[in-house]
């Protein structure tokens, strides 16, 4: 994002074709920044070694190895395109941003969305899933007229993604909640089945097995609550 004074936002993973392919699309900027959503490597893989030949700074959310500048929710990537506002987004992972465009109304939303189907990774971490439910509803009143994901095509209606996104994770949390009427005792095992059947490839059990832990923990939590 930018001409003279840029953010390249989540470089992508470190593979060296890569990397000298960004290096020639921003070299000539006077200044620029790299910005990070998150810490996973096809997103922030190329971070170092981008930095490195650009002789700039990496900014992102804590903790990170890669970071020289933290970031947190509320602060400001400066661009001559306009500001980027650091939104904490927690779900995918527990440190994830997006970054708010206000000037345009768009949002570059990292893993917090995908470009095509109805789901994202929700399942790294205690607490992930009620975090996410609580990120969707923050992004919900920022007025948005668009959504860049990094991964796939932007979304042109965000009310509707956002929606979508939401009514998946809810669906599931909805079936977990059945399952457990019926079987109080029912651990991941059990709710693959009931909630996948026998369509499930199975390298996908494990995946699958974890994001089902996840809506557990969360439909425990709410139960106790």
């Amino acid at each position: 994002m930018g001409q003279r004074r840029v953010a390249v936002i989540d470089p992508g993973p470190d593979v060296s074709d890569h990397i000298g392919a960004l290096v020639l699309a921003v070299g000539d900027a006077d200044r620029a920044d790299i910005v990070l959503t998150h810490g996973h490597a096809d997103h922030a893989g190329a971070a170092r070694a981008l930095a490195s030949a650009l002789d700039c700074r990496v900014l992102g959310p804590a903790g990170l190895p890669d970071v020289d500048d933290v970031l947190v929710d509320g602060d400001i990537v400066e661009t001559d395109d306009g500001s980027l506002v650091a939104i904490h987004t927690p779900g995918h992972s527990q440190e994830h941003l997006c970054f708010h465009w206000e000037s345009r109304g768009a949002l570059f939303a990292g893993d917090h969305l995908l470009g095509k189907g109805d789901t994202t990774w929700v399942a790294e971490y205690p607490g992930c899933v009620a975090d996410y439910l609580d990120s969707l509803a923050r992004l919900r009143t920022l007025g948005l007229q668009i959504i860049y994901p990094a991964h796939g095509p932007p979304l042109n209606d965000p009310a509707e993604a956002l929606d979508r996104f939401e009514d998946h994770r809810r669906e599931r949390i909805r079936q977990v909640e059945e399952a457990l009427a019926e079987d109080p005792t029912a651990g991941v095992g059990e709710l693959l089945q009931v909630v996948y059947g026998g369509s499930l490839p199975g390298r996908m059990g494990g995946p699958a097995g974890r994001s089902l832990a996840a809506l557990l923990e969360y439909v425990r939590e709410q139960d106790q609550g």
